[in-house]
């Protein structure tokens, strides 16, 4: 490794941040700046790229093994049952058997009756850091993401100012150094300023630590930007995050396009705009072999659609949020702008389709779309408030409904909030193999809890799951080997 070079920038949309180091180096000839996501503590500590605990001079701390005992440990595609699991040194060391003796001087927990997890990947969440802190914070999101067993989030990139360049990419990253309690890793801007108009630096962003690229939020309407875009994007292997919308037809609406929408008297967003945009996304990922992931999929006709595609051998993958499998827009005008999100609710067709995309593996990943927003803001009414809920910590117990309903296998939900989002990214997560980042999640099936927005760890209290009734529960989460969130410490 040589340093080529070292860099002091600033940017003038972000007047807190006077100015940021950047080392530039090269590897076997390739430019690879690779500051990445990392985890503070309250000690001022920080945990390094691959979650090993480390001090402000890098050395590695020493610790006894932890040993996690009697639980049943769930690992998709490669442990379901009973066994402990060793961690050494922030890291996994190692699945055994009960029967197995420890170190003597290893730390034992006892975990008799509950499961054993990797801890969650979330692929799409919102943590509104910088320029909307009133609405969350890189510390208040992750700690709502520890409280619902999620370890690692990606945050999408329309903060403001947008993180469409490094500054923003590098601001970020030092942040979650300073205040977060899981992995952060930012998803670029596909556009500046994501209007639509011209293609960010995907080359810098990636060096800078992005891992994908979406203009979330804003659709991506040109068709040739959105060519060139995947074009680029093929070229560094970064996949491209498609919020599939045809502004043209959705306009102003505020719910699904369909019969409760007219009886409400509110505008509606049409199912077969989505489904466009998600033809177009597929037909330029066939000519370019970009790598896309459709992000928050709604609609009956889309899953269909990526279930072809990936017949077809595209390159695709797609996500499904835990708001649209459970509700429809039948819930709309009770819930009122509590469920109000983009793409909204769709019908009963719609969410039936979406649990037999997930159950058939058509659908990849399960991603909360966590998105908060003031309470005032959604008390403006449906026309008004603004599109989103928050979902980190109810979205472990909405997709055990369907296990308990017999729609999902438990495996299969645990693969789709693990290691088939982190394989969405080529992340290096969502797995308890030995010599990975020891990331782990508790849970305990039988435990039920009421939903009080109150209590949540975000700032957000938009939901339209107040009041549910909900089992299964996260007791514990682990990143690196530490625990960032106890169920005691519920307020």
């Amino acid at each position: 490794m040589q340093i080529i070079g070292v860099a002091i920038m600033g940017d003038s949309r972000m007047p807190a941040v006077r100015s940021m180091l950047m080392v530039v180096t090269v590897v076997n000839g390739v430019v690879a700046h690779r500051k990445a996501p990392f985890v503070g503590r309250s000690d001022g500590r920080s945990l390094g790229r691959w979650g090993l605990m480390v001090n402000r001079e890098n050395r590695v701390e020493k610790r006894s093994v932890l040993v996690l005992m009697g639980g049943w440990v769930l690992d998709p595609g490669r442990s379901n049952r009973e066994a402990d699991v060793w961690i050494k040194d922030g890291v996994i060391d190692a699945v055994v058997t009960p029967d197995t003796s420890p170190p003597a001087t290893a730390e034992c927990v006892d975990v008799t009756g509950l499961l054993v997890l990797p801890g969650f990947v979330d692929l799409h969440v919102h943590l509104r850091e910088p320029g909307h802190e009133y609405k969350e914070t890189i510390a208040t999101g992750t700690a709502a993401a520890a409280a619902g067993g999620f370890t690692t989030v990606c945050c999408m990139p329309n903060t403001k100012p947008v993180n469409d360049d490094i500054t923003v990419t590098g601001w970020i990253i030092e942040r979650t150094k300073a205040t977060a309690s899981a992995h952060v890793y930012p998803i670029g801007a596909i556009t500046l300023g994501s209007a639509g108009r011209e293609l960010a630096d995907f080359r810098t962003l990636k060096q800078a630590g992005c891992v994908a690229l979406s203009d979330d939020g804003r659709p991506v309407m040109g068709d040739e930007i959105m060519r060139r875009a995947m074009q680029s994007a093929a070229e560094l292997d970064l996949p491209v995050i498609a919020h599939c919308e045809d502004t043209m037809a959705s306009g102003c609406g505020c719910m699904n396009d369909g019969p409760v929408s007219r009886a409400m008297g509110w505008r509606g967003m049409p199912g077969d705009g989505e489904d466009r945009m998600i033809a177009r996304d597929i037909r330029l990922a066939r000519e370019t072999g970009a790598r896309l992931h459709v992000a928050h999929l709604s609609t009956a006709g889309g899953v269909e659609m990526v279930r072809k595609a990936k017949s077809d051998g595209v390159r695709i993958t797609a996500e499904v949020c835990p708001h649209h499998f459970t509700l429809t827009d039948e819930a709309v005008p009770t819930y009122g702008a509590n469920a109000k999100m983009n793409p909204p609710l769709r019908s009963e067709r719609d969410r039936i389709a979406l649990i037999e995309g997930l159950a058939d593996g058509t659908i990849d990943a399960i991603a909360t779309d966590h998105a908060p927003h003031a309470e005032y803001e959604k008390q403006w009414g449906m026309n008004r408030a603004p599109f989103g809920v928050v979902g980190l910590e109810t979205a472990f117990a909405l997709t055990q409904r369907l296990v308990q309903q017999g729609r999902l296998t438990l495996e299969r939900a645990i693969t789709c909030l693990t290691s088939a989002p982190a394989a969405v990214l080529g992340l290096q997560k969502g797995t308890l193999e030995p010599g990975v980042v020891a990331d782990v999640t508790l849970i305990d099936l039988e435990a039920s809890w009421t939903v009080h927005p109150e209590r949540f760890r975000s700032k957000g209290r938009n939901t339209p799951f107040v009041g549910w009734a909900l089992q299964g529960q996260v007791i514990r989460t682990l990143v690196a080997g530490v625990t960032v969130y106890q169920r005691h410490q519920a307020r």
